[in-house]
């Protein structure tokens, strides 16, 4: 089976074969696999394109049986394909990941919590969307959004969090006094570097961000880093403002709040700490009751976006597409992980 992506890794059915960097990555069927009968695939290659206008058109082409899972085949790249290869089959599902934005609060003067408070209410998370999926992501706190994620807020107590109003003029009105407040205005812009790893899913969203920062008197560089230079001058805080990407392996507050917002985790990277929050951490992951387990988690996530952790932008839906001879395959709607062990997909030509 043939398949394009950005990333590649074989496990359980599969045995790794190969990598080439920057071409491919090779699995082969695990002979020893636990499940009798499975894989049905002798093999899977995985052909690394950067360029997505590129492998789109090599998909469309027949070149490959399916495109990489979500992230890759965005929902404006949807409609080119199926404009021009109809019979493909396609399904958009959530991904549980969402475009970040992080602030280095240990130096200067972003350590300022009204200037950070002012970032995050320039936000306005309804424009990013609509600009790069045509109105089909979702807007979230710290967990992945109802319907598909099980632990988001209500849309009515999201609505009350800093930055999540809908009426973005105000809350921008307000972030301009909290600039006041710290010095700046409009003959005192703040001038800062934007930085994000050099990828069409999160350089896209650095770009509309420096411009919303422009209507609260902050001046942004995109500075577009290497996929591996990138996670360095995260772990170092060797940044000023940028976006990364919170990538949810599974829709359960473990994962997510100890990962993402414990002042000790290596993934924490705009330093936040809050011990009395990260109390409420171990809270609910005792608490036996889901209801209970749950209004636990709405106080965590209310606390993180009131406090300006990590705020989350917007959490991105994505398309993968099929050959219509790709049989077994099932998608998953709540994490760009899962589901794609592949032990069920079988291709009948």
């Amino acid at each position: 089976m043939r398949s394009w992506t950005n990333l590649g890794i074989g496990t359980g059915p599969f045995k790794f074969v190969e990598f080439k960097p920057n071409q491919s990555v090779k699995v082969t069927r695990n002979p020893d696999y636990w499940k009798k009968g499975r894989p049905y695939l002798d093999g899977i290659e995985y052909t690394i394109i950067a360029n997505r206008s590129t492998a789109v058109l090599s998909f469309i082409a027949g070149k490959f049986d399916m495109t990489f899972p979500y992230l890759s085949l965005t929902v404006p790249l949807l409609k080119d394909v199926k404009s021009q290869v109809p019979q493909t089959i396609c399904e958009v599902r959530p991904t549980n990941f969402a475009p970040t934005l992080i602030i280095n609060r240990s130096a200067p003067p972003f350590d300022d919590p009204d200037l950070r408070r002012a970032m995050a209410l320039a936000l306005d998370r309804k424009a990013f969307i609509d600009i790069l999926s045509e109105g089909q992501a979702d807007i979230g706190g710290a967990m992945l959004p109802p319907p598909e994620g099980v632990w988001g807020m209500p849309p009515d107590m999201l609505k009350a969090l800093p930055g999540y109003d809908p009426d973005v003029q105000k809350s921008r009105a307000e972030a301009r006094k909290l600039m006041e407040k710290s010095g700046y205005g409009p003959d005192k812009r703040l001038q800062i570097k934007v930085g994000t790893r050099d990828v069409p899913f999160l350089r896209d969203p650095t770009v509309i961000l420096i411009d919303q920062f422009k209507e609260i008197y902050i001046d942004g560089e995109l500075d577009p880093v290497e996929t591996g230079l990138w996670f360095a001058k995260l772990a170092r805080k060797d940044y000023q403002v940028g976006i990364t990407g919170i990538t949810g392996g599974v829709d359960d507050p473990d994962q997510q709040l100890y990962e993402n917002y414990a002042c000790d985790s290596a993934r924490n990277y705009s330093g936040y700490c809050n011990p009395e929050v990260e109390q409420l951490f171990d809270r609910q992951s005792r608490e036996p009751d889901q209801e209970k387990r749950k209004q636990l988690v709405w106080e965590i996530d209310q606390r993180l976006q009131q406090e300006g952790a990590r705020p989350i932008i917007y959490y991105s839906r994505g398309a993968t597409c099929w050959q219509p001879y790709v049989k077994g395959l099932t998608t998953m709607a709540n994490s760009i992980y899962n589901g794609w062990r592949m032990e069920d997909v079988w291709l009948d030509k």
